[in-house]
């Protein structure tokens, strides 16, 4: 099958328009490769000094005859996604050696749970570790003594910051090595329906806690198909993880073997090996475009329109919405996974996952075949699946048939012919919308707003009893330059019941929603941002707003509007409490959401 026109098309306008970055960074890389491994150029007692603490492998390691895997390791045990890897340096110091090759633990980096922070003041800082992720990394790597690197992250903000910084080291290989997700606990939608039982009081904190615990219950990834998840899908669809390798259970046999195989394949793919396989190669255009539309054909996380851009720019590639847009109009949606439906992840690894997911895409011409990736050459390796035979990994081909259509479907017989995400334009400004889970008759809104600053302003009016009819609630000064663009994902249980008792609602705002937004549209990421002047610190009460995602527009009909002042608000409340004092620079220097609201990209 050729490839599909728009994807052709797509693909050569970011070529055209990164080409002057792309070439600078690549020459950058492959200047930095040319002087060969990093070690070699440091003095005797630069080295003595990395090889110090490294016991059985000092002598191997000072004769540099062999490859040196650098660690970069998000474990810590309050992160369930990142427990697991406590045990993985390890496994892949001892597989290193195996294999004639050294491993040392270059440096951690932080890694905070969304889900812990969910409404809470540290959200605030959740976008912004993104940039911390990808500095610590930075600093990690920046001992000039490591051939390849192995990266230990699975969730939000994590993954895409490593990438960054995978990319700025891009001279070497690197190999993403994820944890998994945990078992299936309670089913996300009961957990979502006594999460709206709360909010409207029918039942109390203990009926919730229960609920909670019973869903997030073990080690691994949270089993929703959110940030965590759509990273993972990420990684395989632009061949930085082996294949298959994403939703394999953490404490099994097969994921322990993974984690092996990981290790020897980044020993291989050195220079001083017969495979040289740098990250620049790997992350190239075409990369970035199959993400994208991996990204659609499983209606991933909204987030990832924000991160995306961020990793591709530290690539030397541009992506722009139109981009995200126009690959949504001709990838068909192929899974339904919670919020988008009733299964969760473990549910679609077992419906056939991944590697049926890559093969149908392949051969509909929706993804470039042609991709370099650690695994080999040519995407179509990631069609297959790993399978566990006398304690190693070997690879067979993966299902070539939905094992439940209900959860997976084939791309000629899908939920809906194009993905999940709509850009939206207008008066208001720029932003998108994750249309995959709203249906039909609820992505054509036209209402009076109702204007908020925080979203527990929301929550209180819902409680008082406030919003009794059609409503477009605006939430704004929420943007990366207000607070750091934390997510309103808080608001999705008093949005659904507004939702559910009748009334047309949307949502409207310069902050995020996660990858589980759930039913209620959601018009996201606007920008400018109200904090720097933008449109949407024009909006008053009462004015008319039209949400039209099917038309991608989003406008307030007030006659007046482009005629009033933005309106201010102090916004030094922000900057102090649980470390928000520290990030007062990132705040004034982020980006706009459009091109990733990054801050060292």
């Amino acid at each position: 099958m050729s490839l599909n026109a728009t994807v052709s098309r797509v693909t050569k306008r970011i070529e055209d328009r990164s080409a002057d970055h792309r070439a600078a960074y690549m020459e950058k890389m492959r200047r930095a490769a040319e002087e060969g491994p990093r070690r070699a150029h440091l003095t005797c007692g630069n080295q003595a000094h990395a090889f110090a603490a490294a016991l059985s492998d000092q002598d191997t390691l000072a004769a540099g005859r062999v490859p040196n895997i650098g660690i970069v390791t998000a474990f810590n045990d309050m992160l369930s996604a990142h427990q697991p890897f406590e045990t993985y340096p390890a496994i892949i110091k001892d597989a290193a050696r195996a294999a004639g090759g050294t491993a040392q633990v270059a440096g951690g980096v932080p890694a905070m749970c969304d889900g812990v922070t969910q409404g809470q003041v540290g959200m605030e800082l959740s976008l912004f570790s993104r940039d911390v992720i990808a500095l610590a990394t930075g600093v990690a790597l920046s001992h000039n003594v490591f051939d390849s690197a192995v990266y230990l992250g699975v969730c939000d903000k994590i993954v895409p910051g490593l990438v960054i910084a995978a990319a700025t080291f891009g001279y070497i290989p690197g190999i993403f090595l994820p944890a998994g997700p945990m078992p299936s606990g309670l089913p996300n939608d009961e957990k979502a329906k006594v999460r709206q039982k709360f909010a409207t009081g029918e039942v109390g904190r203990d009926a919730l806690m229960k609920a909670e615990m019973e869903s997030y219950h073990s080690p691994g990834t949270c089993t929703f198909y959110g940030t965590a998840n759509s990273n993972q899908m990420l990684m395989e669809f632009m061949g930085l993880h082996l294949p298959g390798a994403s939703f394999v259970n953490p404490g099994t046999p097969l994921r322990d073997a993974l984690t092996v195989a990981g290790a020897e394949r980044a020993l291989e793919i050195t220079a001083l090996g017969n495979d040289y396989r740098p990250v620049c190669d790997v992350l190239d255009e075409k990369a970035f475009v199959n993400g994208i539309v991996g990204l659609m054909a499983t209606g991933g996380s909204t987030n990832l329109v924000l991160h995306l851009p961020a990793m591709a720019r530290a690539a030397g590639v541009h992506l722009a919405l139109e981009d995200f847009d126009e690959l949504s109009s001709v990838t068909p949606l192929m899974a339904k996974v919670y919020p988008n439906g009733l299964a969760d992840v473990n549910h679609f690894h077992a419906a056939g996952g991944l590697g049926y997911m890559i093969g149908e895409l392949l051969e509909a011409g929706l993804l470039h075949p042609d991709t370099k990736t650690v695994a080999g050459d040519g995407l179509s390796l990631y069609a297959q699946e790993p399978k566990l035979k006398d304690g190693r990994v070997t690879w067979e081909p993966g299902p070539r048939e939905s094992q439940n259509e209900r959860i997976l479907r084939p791309v000629t017989d899908p939920f809906q012919p194009s993905g999940g995400l709509a850009q939206m334009y207008g008066n208001l400004g720029h932003g998108m919308m994750k249309v995959s889970a709203v249906a039909e008759e609820r992505r054509v809104i036209e209402a009076p707003a109702r204007v908020f600053h925080d979203q527990d302003s929301v929550k209180a009016a819902f409680k008082a009893g406030e919003i009794t009819t059609d409503t477009i609630v605006v939430v704004r000064f929420q943007g990366p330059q207000a607070n750091g663009m934390p997510e309103l994902h808080g608001l999705t249980p008093t949005l659904a019941v507004l939702q559910d008792r009748g009334l047309k609602v949307a949502l409207v705002t310069d902050g995020r929603m996660s990858g589980a937004s759930g039913k209620v549209p959601s018009a996201i990421h606007i920008s400018p941002e109200a904090a720097a002047g933008g449109p949407l610190a024009k909006v008053r009460d009462g004015d008319i707003i039209r949400v039209d995602a099917t038309n991608g527009k989003i406008e307030c009909l007030a006659p007046d509007f482009d005629d009033r002042e933005v309106v201010t608000v102090d916004l030094t409340g922000n900057g102090h409490g649980v470390g928000r004092e520290l990030f007062e620079v990132f705040r004034r220097n982020a980006g706009i959401a459009a091109t990733g609201a990054g801050v060292v990209v």
